[in-house]
């Protein structure tokens, strides 16, 4: 049996972009690849907003979920990182395919703003998932 890969969503924070990333990766990808997340300089929760508008609109909840932010050397072997576009500087990881979503900060934004960044984030997961279901096709 082929081991899915495994892709890491990072944020420097790891609590709010990455996150719901890796939720919607875990809700919506689970059959292409493994779903993980992680920041650089830790939030200590989840960023409300966040977790209130992901349970709002899709009945996720993040942190009922065992989601929390984690640093990325806590992870296991990845596949591929993902960046929302926050200028995370990285360790180069060999042979981990490197990917940059330009994807604003929603912090302190209000709703409408915010869910339209989560909108982003979910097209995005979305695209990959059936990049990446194309590229196990061929």
């Amino acid at each position: 049996m082929n081991r899915k890969p495994v892709v890491a969503f990072l944020c420097i924070q790891n609590s709010c972009r990455s996150q719901m990333a890796e939720a919607f990766g875990r809700h919506l990808a689970e059959d292409v690849f493994v779903s993980r997340s992680a920041g650089t300089c830790l939030a200590e929760r989840i960023h409300p907003t966040a977790q209130r508008l992901m349970k709002e609109l899709y009945r996720i909840d993040m942190e009922k979920e065992g989601q929390f932010p984690k640093r990325l050397e806590s992870l296991p072997t990845l596949d591929m990182v993902v960046t929302m576009g926050c200028g995370v500087q990285c360790p180069v990881l060999p042979g981990v395919r490197t990917l940059t979503w330009e994807i604003p900060d929603p912090a302190g934004k209000p709703d409408p703003e915010f869910r339209t960044i989560i909108e982003t984030i979910r097209s995005q997961v979305l695209s990959l998932r059936d990049q990446m279901k194309g590229d196990v096709t061929k």
